[in-house]
């Protein structure tokens, strides 16, 4: 079934490993400080709370729901040994967190490290054996593919940069870098979605509470129960009453999975109906707000205090959107929603449906501020192979062919241990990160154009560009007057002010400014 591909190599595994590098010395006598702050004529510190007001003020808030109080004492993570799936399903599919995660586009995985479910009685040596077989393939695919895209990639750059015999030698080897960056930012789409990831990982104490409630609510519920167990234990440790005084356990029974079967068959249709629904789009607009323009400039009358004969409907969404007018959307710190005026761009509401790799969609919901509602992939699998190929492999034809055998390979292991009755939550490790991820996402105007801005540079990863590129198109046809001003940061600052550019030493080398939209993006 395998014949033909890279030599793998063997695969190293381990459970997660947490360490808490940060926290609060009194995280709940900080809170009920607070809630006693709350009806108190004056400050109320942490020393000050007695045994009975532990007791009485922290069941009284806890299960009255008033919550806030359990938010301020943070807890940093440095999270290590746990999976790109778990990640994604779960780590980052709510938006109340802060993560520095180590980057698959720019970190070279020279070693086949991913997640390995235990052996039980639904994952036999057996299972086990075809399950590290495919996760080392497919990282002899990486190292392949990324060995064979590079001359594309140093191609591509050289004609950009406009290299020569007589180009500087360090001008070449930070070409020769970034030719190697590029390649291994596509030939990571063949690495399974197991693949392990470090990260520095923080949460409030609230959040903390709520994932180890709602751990099982994930295509990883073992994974999750076992990583934000680990949390929870090092920050009982800490300070056994912020957990053990509410005794609150994970859910074991979820409304998503109720009367519903994995059925592939009905998976494949779910797939062919959202694909009909995207018209050939990486993202296609389903719903605005129809009066969006009258709105937000009725909203921004009302922070100014204007009336419309002194600013018309057109003169305030300029005011809003022009950066020569408007310097906030010159700034590289996003502060829309601390401007008074910029809150005027939460009335417009743009809903889409999209469909973008794993690996894409793990970059694209870390814009938490445009939720999405992305598929639990072990009721939405799909029997065939159903993923995405970057350009740089599309042109190839080479690599393309390599590309396919890999993702043929995948699909083939995913499906031979779920024949053999492993679990999907398993056998799902195994999907590439170039799996199709369909989804549809909401957001208003003024997160969208902090979105749009930062994902329409050419350094932007390529189907978040392809999407934002899509979704900008869209806007201006059903409401060209808004879409003028949106574009990269050197689109906003040409003519205002310099640099023209913000990305400094990782200028894509393309001056975009002088014909965005209609500038093509070749790597």
């Amino acid at each position: 079934m395998f014949d033909g591909g890279p030599s793998p190599d063997a695969v190293e595994t381990g459970p997660p490993r947490i360490t808490l590098r940060n926290a609060f010395s009194h995280p709940f006598d900080s809170a009920i400080a607070a809630a006693r702050t709350c009806y108190s004529p004056r400050l109320i510190t942490p020393d000050e709370i007695t045994d009975k007001q532990r007791l009485n003020i922290g069941a009284a808030t806890f299960y009255s729901g008033h919550h806030t109080v359990y938010q301020h004492a943070h807890f940093e993570f440095g999270v290590e040994n746990v999976s790109r799936q778990f990640v994604w399903s779960f780590l980052h599919a709510h938006p109340f967190y802060n993560s520095e995660q180590q980057s698959q586009r720019y970190v070279r995985l020279d070693r086949a490290q991913a997640y390995i479910p235990p052996v039980s009685l639904f994952f036999d040596e057996a299972s086990r054996g075809i399950y590290e077989g495919a996760v080392a393939r497919a990282w002899a695919y990486y190292r392949e593919l990324s060995a064979l895209l590079v001359s594309d990639a140093r191609n591509i750059l050289n004609d950009i940069w406009h290299i020569g015999p007589m180009s500087h030698p360090k001008r070449i080897q930070k070409i020769e870098r970034s030719a190697e960056k590029r390649a291994i930012e596509v030939a990571r789409y063949v690495l399974p979605v197991a693949a392990f990831t470090t990260m520095v990982h923080t949460l409030s104490g609230i959040v903390l509470h709520r994932l180890w409630r709602m751990c099982s609510a994930s295509d990883t519920p073992s994974e999750a129960r076992a990583a934000i167990g680990e949390m929870v234990a090092q920050v009982r440790q800490l300070d056994p009453q912020f957990f053990d005084r509410f005794g609150t356990a994970p859910l074991e029974e979820l409304p998503e999975w109720k009367d519903i079967a994995p059925a592939q068959a009905q998976s494949d249709g779910f797939a062919q109906e959202f694909d009909a629904l995207l018209q050939g789009k990486t993202s296609r607009l389903l719903d605005y707000s129809r009066n969006a323009v009258r709105v937000m400039a009725e909203a921004y009358r009302a922070v100014v205090g204007q009336p419309e004969s002194a600013c018309s409907d057109a003169e305030a969404i300029d005011r809003l959107l022009n950066p020569a007018r408007n310097l906030y959307r010159l700034e590289t710190l996003n502060v829309g929603v601390h401007a008074p005026m910029m809150r005027a761009l939460q009335h417009a509401n743009y809903t889409f449906a999209k469909k973008i790799s794993h690996t894409a969609d793990s970059q694209d919901q870390r814009h938490r501020m445009v939720p999405g509602s992305r598929p639990l992939l072990t009721l939405a699998d799909t029997r065939g192979p159903d993923y995405v190929t970057p350009m740089l492999l599309a042109a190839n034809p080479r690599a393309k062919e390599l590309y396919e055998r890999a993702m043929q390979d995948a699909w083939a292991a995913k499906n031979q241990l779920l024949d053999r009755g492993v679990p999907p939550e398993i056998a799902l490790y195994l999907l590439p990160n170039a799996k199709a991820i369909r989804l549809v996402e909401t957001g208003s105007l003024l997160h969208l154009l902090h979105k749009w801005t930062m994902r329409t540079c050419f350094n932007a990863q390529e189907e978040i560009y392809d999407a934002s590129m899509d979704e900008i198109a869209q806007l201006r046809e059903v409401q060209p007057e808004l879409s003028r001003y949106i574009g990269p940061p050197c689109h906003l600052r040409a003519g205002i002010t310099t640099p023209i550019c913000t990305e400094g030493s990782h200028f894509c080398g393309i001056k975009v400014w002088l014909d965005f939209p209609d500038i093509e993006r070749r790597i």
